[in-house]
């Protein structure tokens, strides 16, 4: 997902995780609690962080040693070796006292999965605070990597901050049943106009939200103060010397950025535990019942994912490769259908495409997902199934960006912020890169040079855009000639950080406009299969579910024209639209660009039915094939117009087309090079199944004529007569 505010992250300077910046440490009166280590991260399934490295049969152990010189910050990394042990699932942790000495911690067992301030899981009603500047910058905006609007002091802002005369501020949350606290992530306000954030903080818990407990230094006994950010927006993280049970928990900053306030992000980690009392309500539990491999996949786990799917349906599963990322890691796609590896004639070809932006992860796993779904309910005889791979050949790409999304992996779920991983190893956004067609376009229909002179589809590319030196990534030359080799129909692009569709055209025909509706020629139908992807997500539905960031788009169906969004030059969908036959839109899946191992199987059921409904929506449209009348052979590259829809699409190479449209009476023409042209009524209902409406082409004389010069044979008389008439006509 785009935001205007994506450009913070990029200045920011780039600090190794767990350190204060100058000054964090004024208030510090006991010695600071265990941290992750520069690099850490917290990973998919549990925190790499409290993975111990392993070499040649050693562990490889780093002691990170903090030294405080007048106010500057030093690491120190040491090596040690230590004796081959058996595999831990956590690492021994070093902090340091005040005067420098070191102790080492006990091992600590795995970390737990957030509790939902990104994804939402927690709710507004669950957050407290001592006080806020403004309702923008309440408790309930206090939520890892929340965006704010493009205003400082209206309902959006970025961060919880609390008023500047709060001597003892606080933000708290109500777990609503005994959890256990394992660990806290930070990040500072996120805002284009101020700098603010936390430099240290201390932790309590409570049971009752009255009577309160710190977190204690084990050596020292005294409450921990911990180490928080020293940018905006990179996320630290802080792991509890010992997990605490409780229902609240309360973060007091410390110290914050000289001449900011107290503003901070957070996530939470923490597990349920049981209530021996049953005093509290049991929590909807995540989860799914279909045995599908819920985890992140890198891009050595999605090949072999993908290969095992393939294993097991080999009769309708095909892998192949549409080219390399600038590292060269292949870009695979999994294509699945009754006949794989042939376009059969009159069977439509639709894609999902994933991880145009690295970090954007949810995408990838729910295309994964799917291919496994849609492989174990063929085996299992599911009418639905069978009959979307009978009656279309489907293509998923689920990572467009591999090198991106292993940078992200890398860093983890909780831990790769906004924008880290977002782009490729060229420092590429892919969603701006494919050629600016809308320009060209709009420039001749302001001349009235469209459609006689200039078509109104299948614009070419730009001189500009082919020369050697263009600023072209590997990975969008290796989709635009994907779209070229296949025709496809109908196509979604899998992003993150939202939740919302938004459909073409994505570029604002106003030069310069930040934002301006500019719909398609098709805006009914690009309506109708954002309505349906909103409609059956399950968490777009919630009427009760609060806004991601800064817009709510439930006011709107959820979904959006994305020019009156935020204006995107050389987006895939409006390539897709006037370079192909293809309507693809913009699926934003959740409010968390990378959620959790732990939430997977409930964002798979909040997506799996739009996933396979969005599909079956190649079925409203008209279809058939174009054929010269003469030998019935299809006609390739053939022209179907429907009257009143200044947007053509053609024919592939046999002669077979799709031409989706709403319910409704159309006239449609078909019309090719050497060919009379043809109109006829066609007509798309609401029951099921493409619409039929083949054409019939005659030859032109002129074109019969060429054919038969070519061949070396005589002119027929009849068509010498016809051809004398038409020149007498002329003179």
């Amino acid at each position: 997902m785009w935001a205007p505010l994506l450009a913070l992250a990029a200045l920011a300077p780039a600090v190794g995780l767990g350190l204060g910046a100058p000054g964090a440490w004024v208030r510090d009166l006991a010695q600071p609690a265990t941290t992750a280590a520069p690099g850490s991260t917290l990973g998919p399934r549990s925190s790499p962080a409290l993975q111990p490295a392993k070499a040649n049969g050693t562990l490889k152990q780093h002691t990170w040693i903090r030294v405080t010189r007048k106010k500057k910050v030093i690491l120190k990394k040491r090596k040690k070796l230590t004796s081959p042990s058996s595999p831990v699932t956590a690492k021994p942790l070093v902090t340091t006292s005040p005067a420098g000495t070191l102790n080492l911690l006990e091992k600590q067992e795995p970390g737990c999965p957030p509790l939902g301030l990104e994804s939402l899981r927690v709710s507004d009603s669950q957050l407290e605070a001592s006080s806020s500047q403004s309702f923008g910058l309440g408790p309930h905006r206090g939520r890892l990597n929340i965006q704010s609007g493009l205003e400082d002091g209206d309902l959006y802002d970025g961060a919880w901050c609390a008023e500047q005369q709060d001597t003892e501020p606080w933000l708290q949350m109500d777990a609503r049943k005994p959890t256990r606290f394992s660990g806290i992530v930070t990040q500072g306000r996120n805002s284009v106009w101020r700098y603010d954030w936390v430099t240290s903080y201390k932790v309590q818990f409570s049971n009752d939200s009255q009577t309160w407990w710190g977190s204690r230094n084990r050596s020292s006994g005294m409450d921990a103060v911990f180490p928080a950010n020293s940018d905006p927006e990179t996320p630290v993280l802080n792991l509890l010397p010992e997990p605490q049970v409780a229902r609240f928990i309360r973060l007091l900053p410390q110290t914050w950025l000289e001449g900011g306030s107290p503003c901070l992000r957070a996530e939470i980690l923490g597990c349920p535990v049981s209530d021996p009392n049953d005093l509290f309500p049991e929590a909807h539990a995540l989860g799914s019942s279909d045995p599908l491999d819920f985890r992140h996949h890198n891009y050595k786990a999605m090949r072999k994912l993908m290969k095992q799917v393939n294993e097991q349906c080999p009769n309708i599963t095909r892998i192949y490769s549409i080219g390399k990322s600038y590292q060269g890691l292949k870009l695979y796609v999994m294509e699945m259908s009754d006949h794989p590896g042939e376009h059969e004639l009159g069977e439509p070809e639709v894609r999902y495409v994933a991880g145009m932006h690295g970090n954007e992860a949810l995408g990838r796993e729910l295309v994964l997902l799917l291919m496994q779904f849609l492989c174990r309910e063929y085996l299992r005889g599911d009418p639905r199934v069978t009959r979307l791979l009978s009656e279309m050949r489907i293509h998923l790409l689920p990572s467009m960006n591999p090198d991106g999304y292993e940078i992200a992996y890398r860093r983890g779920s909780e831990l790769v912020g906004w924008a880290e991983g977002r782009w490729t190893h060229q420092s590429i956004d892919l969603n701006h890169n494919f050629a600016d067609l809308n320009t060209p376009l709009w420039d001749a229909e302001d001349d009235g040079l469209v459609p006689h002179t200039v078509p109104n589809h299948h614009l070419p590319l730009p001189t500009y855009y082919t020369l050697p030196n263009a600023t072209v990534a590997p990975e969008t030359w290796a989709v635009i000639n994907w779209m070229k080799r296949i025709p496809f129909v109908l196509s979604a692009n899998l992003h993150g950080g939202e939740l919302v569709v938004s459909y073409p055209y994505d570029m604002t025909r106003t030069p310069w406009a930040a934002r301006e509706l500019t719909p398609t020629p098709d805006d009914a139908v690009f309506r109708w299969l954002s309505t349906v992807y909103a409609g059956t997500n399950r968490v777009m539905q919630d009427t009760d579910r609060r806004p991601c960031h800064s817009q709510d788009f439930s006011l709107h169906g959820n979904i959006i024209n994305g020019a009156d969004w935020h204006t995107v030059p050389g987006s895939m969908n409006d390539f897709s639209y006037l370079h192909t036959n293809c309507f693809e839109v913009t699926v934003e899946l959740s409010c968390d660009k990378f959620p959790h191992e732990s939430e997977l199987p409930q964002e798979w059921e909040n997506n799996k039915d739009a996933l396979l409904m969005y599909l079956e929506q190649v079925r409203m449209s008209i279809a058939g094939v174009v054929r010269d009348k003469d030998t019935e052979e299809g006609i390739a590259d053939a022209v179907i117009a429907v009257d009143g829809i200044n947007h053509d699409v053609t024919t592939a190479w046999g002669g077979d087309y799709w031409r989706l449209l709403t319910p409704g009476d159309y006239m449609v023409t078909a019309s090719a090079e050497g060919y009379h042209s043809v109109t006829r009524s066609c007509r798309v209902t609401f029951e099921e199944g493409p619409s039929p409406c083949n054409f019939l082409l005659t030859k032109t004389p002129k074109q019969r004529l060429r054919e038969l010069l070519a061949a070396g044979a005589k002119v027929p008389p009849d068509l010498r007569r016809r051809l004398e008439r038409l020149r007498a006509q002329k003179d």
